[in-house]
């Protein structure tokens, strides 16, 4: 028997039941905090916390969600590369099972690479556009719309600094998780080597 922070006990399989529920529950919370549907990061937490692959049915019944919201949400987990399809010996061929990926620095890497190195570029053209016809413009404007472009510039300015600061960070994080996997890949294949 395991203790409750009320103090009471609680069953080996209800603890485990908690901590399962409470881990689904804050992975959608936190992927929804990250601009993804609450299903995604339920989805990922049942394959991560499940010691064999799930098919599509096993999520639904895990989650209660429809078969389609669990089959669209898994393109996009597959798409971001925190999961995929593995094959199970003796299943039907017509049944798909997924496993989560675990290497979170790939999941990370995976993402970044994406989205949020696209956002932050597709960000950084629209700020230097609007500079860029701000002051093309600036010369045919009277002194009090001048005034207002500047604050504009300067303003826009500031926060293309921000982005460009992020796409640095960006940039790096990715360098080191390259870093990271090639010297890892050398480690593995030196150990493979005869002597």
């Amino acid at each position: 028997m395991s203790v409750k922070p009320n103090g009471k006990e609680q069953a080996p399989d209800a603890l485990l039941n908690n901590v399962h529920d409470s881990m689904l529950d804050g992975l959608g919370q936190l992927s929804n905090y990250f601009g993804f549907s609450k299903v995604i990061g339920q989805l990922y937490g049942a394959m991560l916390l499940s010691d064999k692959p799930l098919c599509l049915d096993d999520m639904v019944e895990r989650l209660d969600i429809s078969k389609a919201n669990a089959s669209m949400n898994m393109r996009t987990l597959e798409n971001l590369g925190m999961a995929r399809q593995v094959w199970v010996r003796g299943s039907s061929r017509r049944r798909k099972f997924y496993e989560a990926e675990t290497d979170f620095w790939t999941i990370i890497s995976n993402i970044l690479k994406g989205r949020e190195m696209r956002d932050v570029d597709r960000a950084l053209s629209v700020m230097n556009d609007n500079i860029q016809q701000l002051q093309s413009a600036m010369p045919d404007m009277d002194a009090p719309e001048r005034e207002v472009a500047q604050v504009y510039v300067e303003r826009i300015a500031q926060m293309q600094g921000l982005f460009q600061f992020a796409q640095l960070m960006i940039t790096t994080i990715l360098a080191r998780v390259g870093e990271s996997e090639t010297a890892q890949a050398d480690k593995e294949m030196s150990g493979n080597l005869p002597l």
